[in-house]
């Protein structure tokens, strides 16, 4: 069962001032963070995250909302997906895992 919180970028966001100038997009880094913050928020966990495959499909605006959505796995991943709100498309997506805080 898919879970999901909805993340909207600022038109103004720091980080599309230079990536890239006069075509600005949010870096794949940002959307694996709020990704990983709304996983790690939901699960309450505090063990490190390890993003284990992503593939971006679609650049992210400015302005934009991204529907973020995850589910578990049998083997104890994480699938996520970010989807724009406008158009239901696809931007990122892919697997990750919450390690145990604990040896």
């Amino acid at each position: 069962m898919w879970q999901s919180v909805e993340v909207r970028f600022a038109k103004d966001h720091p980080t599309a001032e230079g990536h890239f100038p006069s075509n600005p997009i949010i870096p794949g880094a940002l959307l694996l963070d709020e990704v990983v913050k709304a996983v790690v928020e939901a699960a309450g966990s505090s063990g490190e995250t390890v993003i284990r495959a992503a593939k971006f499909f679609k650049p992210v605006r400015p302005g934009e909302s991204l529907q973020v959505r995850w589910q578990p796995l049998a083997d104890g991943a994480i699938k996520f997906e970010c989807r724009l709100t406008e158009g239901d498309t696809v931007a990122a997506a892919g697997t990750l895992e919450i390690e145990s805080a604990l040896p």
